[in-house]
């Protein structure tokens, strides 16, 4: 089943009973105010999706409202700056893909690495490229000698550093011929709709993002960025990228919410708690990630780190190699795959 609107924009009004979560210390966080969790991408992408089940989930452990508010801008770093900025007292979240936290330096957007902060995921996303349904391409392989013969098709993204944008190059790195014309938007959201109105005919994303459209015909999904086909509850398979281009690299893209490191620790420690004891366990983010073909992935601590660390090593060198790069990946620890 789907999950509905309502669901998603649901948000516990008052004060709810929330179980004691301690931590290792003996000491429990209690938010005695609502908490911010911003979201660094226009509303109704796959981050505010997500951002908004998870603030239910924490609003019922804590007992405690929190407020998702979406602050687009510069792929992403203008809200994570905020948060990066906030008081380091827990109050004040980010959300997102890990992949840009920590690339936010490589691309000189933002003086932070993914060592920075305490990690959260809760699904990992699929990169998809879709088109309008009067485009003209039936699959993949058209699309990909239009895009190799061509230099005026356009591409929607949600930016320079989105996923999208990160499919795009790594598509064009395994088969350099390919050129484009980017058209990037405020968020995946935006994006998808461009497409939908034919304003842009192909548009690259997280599958999250595209399952309604897709769903509604609206939109023709064409190949996913992962090791195999990809079924979507409701339309059937999506090939494989691979199918054409073998080699392509197709690494997880995990995302959920953090918290810079200087918090106190009971911050992080009962967040920590909640995760093992009830975000694992979450009916709503299993069903948000089911309806969308995403991978529930409720992931904390040194295992988020080591999982989203793929990715970020792999797109690091993609801007580098892209020519997009500010800063040289190695000198900042981050070694080629």
């Amino acid at each position: 089943m789907t999950i509905s609107r309502r669901t998603l924009l649901a948000s516990t009004a008052g004060m709810l009973a929330a179980p004691a979560f301690v931590s290792a210390q003996g000491t429990t966080w209690r938010p005695d105010r609502p908490v911010t969790l911003i979201v660094p991408w226009a509303a109704g992408g796959s981050t505010d999706q997500m951002a908004r089940i998870v603030a239910v989930e924490l609003e019922e452990a804590l007992g405690q409202r929190f407020v998702v508010v979406n602050q687009p801008g510069a792929s992403g770093s203008i809200g994570t700056r905020n948060v990066l900025q906030a008081a380091k007292d827990g109050m004040t979240w980010a959300a997102g893909a890990a992949v840009d936290v920590g690339c936010y330096k490589v691309n000189g957007l933002l003086d932070t690495m993914l060592a920075d902060w305490h990690l959260f995921f809760t699904v990992a996303n699929v990169n998809t490229i879709s088109v309008n349904p009067r485009s003209g391409f039936a699959d993949f392989g058209q699309l990909l000698q239009a895009l190799s013969t061509r230099r005026d098709i356009a591409v929607g993204t949600a930016g320079q550093s989105s996923a999208g944008r990160n499919m795009m190059e790594t598509i064009r790195q395994a088969a350099p011929a390919v050129n484009y014309r980017h058209a990037t938007y405020d968020g995946g959201n935006p994006a998808v709709l461009a497409a939908v109105a034919g304003e842009v005919p192909v548009v690259a994303q997280l599958l999250v993002e595209m399952a309604e459209m897709i769903r509604g015909r609206r939109l023709v999904p064409l190949a996913v960025q992962a090791e195999g086909p990809i079924t979507l509850q409701g339309f059937g398979e999506i090939p494989s990228v691979r199918r054409w281009l073998p080699n392509i690299l197709a690494p997880l893209n995990y995302f959920g919410i953090w918290v810079p490191k200087g918090v106190p620790e009971a911050v992080s420690q009962t967040v920590s708690q909640i995760w093992e004891t009830r975000v694992k366990n979450s009916a709503r983010l299993k069903e948000y990630a089911e309806s969308r073909a995403a991978v529930f992935a409720p992931l904390h601590g040194q295992a988020a780190y080591d999982a989203a660390w793929v990715m970020v090593r792999q797109t690091a060198w993609l801007y580098h190699d892209a020519g997009t790069a500010r800063v040289a990946p190695d000198t900042l620890g981050i070694q080629r795959l």
